[in-house]
């Protein structure tokens, strides 16, 4: 009996509890009501009184040594407890924040500069047809300032195509809304050209429409001024005479960017000035097409791509930036506005 005492004893020295299921395991077979200890003490009744002596020490070394690595494994498991709510209190790792495209970013500041003097937002279709994307905007067939745009047309219906702007939604909203009129839309346009550092077949723009009686160049040159000062910290502007087929007189609007950096010099070709836009009085006859009398109500359009002004505010050479999605660049937005 003593040697099979001697292998227990060795047995719980060696022992080291694996899973907690593993120490219980270990504390019901010694210490259980049907444990090795409790047999052992029934068979210490039935041994010879001369060896009760000898035989009871090591059956009460085994139990010790049980009892210690169950304490053992209990404290463990406390520790273990209490680092478990510990960490309940403890900071948890930082969520790392997604950053917002800087499309959207210039996007929101846009509108949110021409919602402040009551401009609405308007929106519209992008697969659109022939009237309400060219003629109405006194583009008729065969006119040609069409060959201006590359348009994607639908091959089953010639007279269906992607938006080549959104001057198409300013169409509808003149058909469905009496002056005074006064929203900007902003949205995606499509053109068809070649992929380089300035141009993409996918664009944003956001154009503007005021409409009511004795709108003049003036209110226009007024309007533009107000944006340029809102959204760059530069209100002196310069307008160019040019050509759009809906609005006459038309103009290409020039900020003065300044010449204080070497970017300066680059992005304006050493002259300071920086083309932003296109504006011009509405036609008479794109009022016409929209059932507005162009002898009681005049107004004014402009329309600028958000690519080009986020370009220019964030110092950004390639149009291509904005559409490959690279973490290294969208991640220095993250902290603007």
């Amino acid at each position: 009996m003593i040697e099979i005492i001697k292998e227990h004893i060795k047995e719980v020295e060696n022992f080291s509890a694996e899973s907690k299921e593993n120490s219980e395991s270990f504390r019901i077979k010694y210490l259980g009501k049907k444990g090795i200890l409790n047999e052992l003490f029934k068979k210490f009744k039935d041994i010879d009184a001369n060896e009760r002596k000898i035989i009871g020490k090591e059956i009460n070394i085994l139990k010790s040594k049980v009892k210690k690595k169950v304490l053992e494994f209990q404290s463990e498991k406390k520790e273990e407890e209490n680092k478990a709510n510990e960490d309940l209190y403890k900071p948890g790792f930082p969520i790392e924040f997604g950053s917002e495209h800087p499309l959207n970013i210039v996007r929101k500041n846009i509108i949110g500069i021409f919602e402040k003097i009551g401009y609405c937002i308007s929106e519209g279709p992008e697969i659109e047809d022939d009237w309400h994307n060219f003629t109405a905007l006194n583009l008729p067939k065969h006119h040609p300032a069409r060959d201006m745009q590359d348009t994607f047309f639908i091959k089953r219906d010639p007279d269906i195509l992607l938006r080549t702007h959104t001057s198409s939604v300013q169409i509808r909203y003149m058909e469905k809304n009496s002056p005074p009129i006064k929203t900007i839309s902003p949205g995606r346009v499509y053109r068809n050209e070649d992929i380089s550092a300035r141009s993409h077949c996918l664009f944003h723009q956001v154009e503007g429409l005021y409409i009511d009686r004795d709108v003049s160049f003036a209110n226009l040159k007024h309007t533009i001024e107000y944006f340029c000062k809102s959204m760059f910290g530069k209100s002196q502007i310069r307008l160019r005479p040019s050509y759009f087929p809906f609005t006459e007189p038309s103009a290409e609007v020039d900020i003065y960017w300044g010449l204080k950096s070497e970017t300066d010099y680059r992005i304006t070709k050493g002259t300071g000035w920086l083309e932003i836009m296109g504006c011009g009085m509405v036609d008479p006859n794109v009022l016409n097409n929209c059932n507005i009398d162009s002898e009681k109500y005049s107004g004014f359009a402009f329309g600028m791509g958000i690519e080009r002004i986020a370009m220019l505010m964030y110092q950004i050479s390639d149009i291509r930036y904005f559409f490959q999605n690279d973490l290294r660049f969208l991640k220095q937005f993250s902290k603007i506005n």
